[in-house]
Parts: C-alpha cells; structure tokens; sequence
C-alpha cells in the first residue's frame, strides 16, 4: 500500500509485535489495514508535527527511542502504551533511521555516543553494537528486522552479515523493496504478525520479503 501516495511507508510508521505508532492524516480503511495485518494497537502520532515517525521513533516489544525534539504530548503517548523510553540528545538523533533492533539485539549508526548507546541498551535490554549495513551508516533504513527474520541491502559485506546474524540471532537475507530501492527500512514496516509493503514493489521483491521474514 501507500501513506497519501507515497510508497515509503516505513518512514512513517514504526512497529513492535503488540503496538504500531503511525503518521496522523491517514485515511481509515488504510489504518484498518495496517492494524489487521500486523495485528497490533494503532496509535496516530505526529513528533513535533512531524508525521515521519519511521524515521524518529525505534522501538522493540521492550523499550522505544525517540529523537529529542519530541513534543510532550507525543512524548506521553508513547509512555502510556507500556513502554520504557528514552530521548537521545545525540547529534545523530533520528533513531529509526539511525537504530536497527530486535529483541535480541540492536545496532546502531557508527557515530553515536558511547552515552547514547549506553541508554538504548538499558530501554532496550539487548546489547548494541555500532556498524554499518551495506556500508551505510543509517542501518535503521538499510535493513528491517523481526525476532523472526532480517532483510536488508543488497551490497551488505560478509562481514556485516556475520555480525547481523549473531547480534540478533536470527537468518539475514538480501532484497529491494519499491521496484529496487536498496533502502529496505523505508519502504517495509514488519513484525512477528506481518509486514505492510509500498505498493511499488514487485511480486519477486514480495516473495523475498515472506522468505526473510519467516512468513512462507
């Protein structure tokens, strides 16, 4: 599907297994969809007015990590859906595009304080590494990841595939998403339940997104 046309639908939505934070101004029978098919509790959320949640707010069935420019009220919303929660005053502060995790594990942009990592290891309870994903420091949008499977960029090294296999325990794979972008975060919103695609990906993207995934 998309979010008002626009086919990157996971800068604008974050998920866990139980709760999907979601852009404000969506139409109801697209909100209706995404909560079925990931089977989770909808929560609308602008961050400072800003409806790119994807790409500001990271989160695991545990804990959730937001820039430091959210607003109270957004701020609240999030602590009254169970979560522990922490604000990163860290230049590199766009924590979906910045924060990749699982339950397992989580990795995170190289340049990030050892302050910061320190935090989202705690809200979080997994250990964090600092890497790259297919050579791109924002491993938030270069991958998505579930407790049951991992896809991400095709150009990722041995390297970083060993260490994505072991810090979050589970198969990594490689794909594109949106008729070949690279970028698979921005266009994939997933969890244990099912994933929301942006409508210009292709059946072969599709069937390797189920693969990944564990869905097949």
């Amino acid at each position: 599907m998309d979010f008002n046309e626009n086919p990157n639908v996971g800068v604008f939505c974050r998920s866990n297994d139980k709760i999907a934070f979601i852009q404000k101004g969506l139409t109801k029978k697209v909100k209706k969809k995404v909560g079925s098919v990931l089977d989770v509790d909808l929560v609308e959320l602008n961050i400072a007015g800003s409806s790119i949640v994807g790409s500001l707010l990271s989160i695991n069935n545990k804990g959730a990590v937001v820039c430091d420019f959210i607003d109270e009220e957004s701020l609240e919303l999030i602590k009254n859906r169970g979560l522990n929660i922490c604000v990163i005053p860290d230049k590199y502060n766009a924590a979906g595009n910045d924060i990749l995790v699982n339950d397992n594990g989580c990795l995170v942009h190289p340049d990030i304080s050892s302050k910061s990592i320190k935090e989202i290891g705690k809200i979080f309870d997994v250990p964090v590494k600092k890497g790259t994903v297919g050579g791109l420091n924002t491993v938030g949008m270069a991958a998505t990841v579930t407790n049951q499977g991992l896809l991400c960029h095709p150009k990722i090294s041995d390297e970083e595939k060993g260490v994505l296999e072991k810090l979050f325990d589970v198969p990594v794979m490689i794909g594109t998403v949106n008729h070949g972008s690279p970028v698979i975060g921005s266009g994939l919103i997933a969890n244990k339940n099912g994933a929301i695609i942006g409508n210009l990906t292709t059946g072969i993207e599709m069937g390797r997104i189920e693969e990944a995934l564990g869905f097949l």
